[in-house]
């Protein structure tokens, strides 16, 4: 057993950290695909070139900082990973996240810009909606479903691992029996 084969405490709260940024970040991904794209047709057009640039600039703090985080957070784990977890689970979310990455820098930031220069464009929207979907969200909750298949092997290991009484069942009339 080599010492990359052994959780240490810095490599647990480095996952957990990373764990719990690719749940925000999908939360607040899918709010923005599901709930605030899909709603922008419906702001009037003279006011909708205010409305997207108030938006876009808090989206930067409160949604790509956090998930820029997460993907570098996700490249230090192939350094300093937990035990359970196998690097090819590792390199394949960063591939799912670096998808999201290329997807938003040459299709919906060009879109965004065009958005915020010229205006409501329902087209542009719609277009936004379709490749948002599949260029984004999708590699986006396969890595989260990756991520939560990382966190049951690392639950899995903590239960093998930890000492403890022995198990214990009530029956209907709530007496405990040994297992």
């Amino acid at each position: 057993m080599t010492s990359l084969d052994v959780s240490t405490r810095s490599s647990v709260r480095l996952f957990l950290a990373t764990f719990a940024l690719v749940f925000y970040g999908t939360g607040a991904a899918f709010v923005e695909s599901f709930v605030n794209y899909p709603t922008w047709p419906l702001v009037g057009t003279a006011e909708f070139p205010a409305f997207h640039q108030a938006l876009s600039a808090r989206i930067i703090p409160f949604m790509v900082i956090p998930m820029l985080v997460t993907t570098v957070l996700t490249a230090f784990l192939l350094w300093l990973r937990p035990a359970p977890i196998p690097r090819w689970a590792l390199w394949t979310a960063l591939a799912l996240q670096s998808v999201t990455w290329i997807s938003t820098a040459t299709i919906q930031l060009p879109i965004q810009f065009s958005l915020s220069a010229n205006g409501l464009s329902l087209p542009l929207i719609d277009r936004l909606i379709f490749t948002n979907l599949w260029l984004r969200r999708v590699p986006h909750l396969l890595s989260t479903a990756l991520f939560l298949w990382m966190m049951s092997l690392m639950l899995r290991e903590a239960t093998r691992a930890a000492p403890g009484p022995p198990s214990r069942i009530l029956d209907p009339h709530g007496t405990a029996h040994r297992m």
